[in-house]
C-alpha cells in the first residue's frame, strides 16, 4: 500500500513538472514570437520612413500629392531589387528550417530575429499603401483573432492533427496562386487568395498551437534542453508566420488605402 502511494506521488510530481515546463515552454514561444513581431513592425515603419519624403528636392519618383520616393524607396519598390525583397523571407524560412538542426538554440533565436527584420523590410510598403489607422485597426483585429484561435488549439481536447496535411496543401496552393497573380494582377484572384488565406492561416494557428503543445509533452521526459530550446524557436516561427499572413490578408480585404 505504501509502495502504491509512493508510485502515485511520483506520477503526480512528474505530471506537475511537465505542466510547469509546458507553461514555461509556451511562454517562451509566445515571448519569442512577440519580440519578432515588434522587430518586424519597427523595421517596416523605419524603412517606410526612409523610403518616402515630402521634400521634392530629395524625390526620385512621385507617389502622391505630397509624397515622393527617395532613392532608397525607388530601389526597394521600383527597381529589380523589389523581387529580392519580396521573396527573401520565403527563401529565409526554407534555409532556416533546413539548417536549424546544426545551430545552437541561441544561434537559432538570433536568426529568427534577423528573419523578423527581413520580413519587416519586405512588408514595409504597407505604410505607403494603407493608412496608419487602418494598419493599427487590422493589427488589433488580427491579434484578437489569433489569441482566440491559439487558445482553442491549446485547450481543446479534440485531436486536430488531421488538419495539417490539408492546411499545408492549402498554403502551397496560395503560394502558387500568389506568384501567378504577380503577372496576372487580377483583383478577383487577389480577393480570393486573401479570403481563403485568412481561413487557412486561422486553421494553422490552432493546429500549430496544439502541435507545439503535443511535441513538448512527448519529449519532456527526455530532458533534452537543447531540443526544447530550438523547438520553442521553431514554434515561435510557425505562429509568427500564421499571424503575419493572416494580418496581411485581412489588410488586403479590409484595409483603407492611401
Amino acid at each position: 500500500m505504501a509502495e502504491y502511494g509512493t508510485i502515485r506521488s511520483g506520477v503526480g510530481t512528474a505530471a506537475a513538472n511537465i505542466d510547469a515546463g509546458l507553461r514555461a515552454h509556451m511562454n517562451k514561444v509566445y515571448g519569442t514570437m512577440s519580440v519578432g513581431m515588434f522587430i518586424t513592425f519597427l523595421a517596416a515603419w523605419a524603412i517606410a520612413g526612409l523610403a518616402v519624403t515630402t521634400d521634392p528636392s530629395q524625390a526620385v519618383a512621385q507617389i502622391g500629392a505630397d509624397k515622393y520616393l527617395t532613392s532608397l524607396g525607388s530601389a526597394l519598390y521600383l527597381s529589380p531589387l523589389k523581387w529580392v525583397v519580396m521573396f527573401a523571407p520565403l527563401a529565409f524560412v526554407f534555409g532556416f528550417s533546413a539548417m536549424i538542426n546544426k545551430m545552437s538554440a541561441a544561434t537559432a533565436q538570433t536568426m529568427f530575429y534577423v528573419f523578423a527584420a527581413v520580413m519587416g523590410i519586405s512588408i514595409s510598403s504597407i505604410f505607403l499603401v494603407f493608412t496608419g489607422y487602418s494598419i493599427m485597426q487590422i493589427f488589433l483585429i488580427t491579434s484578437i483573432a489569433f489569441a482566440g484561435l491559439s487558445m482553442y488549439g491549446y485547450t481543446t481536447k479534440k485531436d486536430i492533427s488531421g488538419w495539417g496535411s490539408f492546411l499545408i496543401m492549402g498554403v502551397i496552393g496560395l503560394i502558387v496562386a500568389s506568384i501567378v497573380n504577380i503577372w496576372l494582377a487580377s483583383p478577383a484572384i487577389m480577393f480570393a487568395i486573401s479570403a481563403i488565406g485568412v481561413l487557412i492561416f486561422a486553421g494553422l494557428t490552432a493546429y500549430d498551437t496544439q502541435r507545439i503543445k503535443t511535441e513538448y509533452v512527448a519529449h519532456a521526459h527526455h530532458g533534452d534542453t537543447e531540443w526544447l530550446g530550438k523547438s520553442a524557436i521553431m514554434g515561435a516561427l510557425s505562429l509568427y508566420l500564421n499571424f503575419i499572413n493572416m494580418f496581411m490578408m485581412l489588410l488586403q480585404l479590409f484595409g483603407n488605402r492611401e
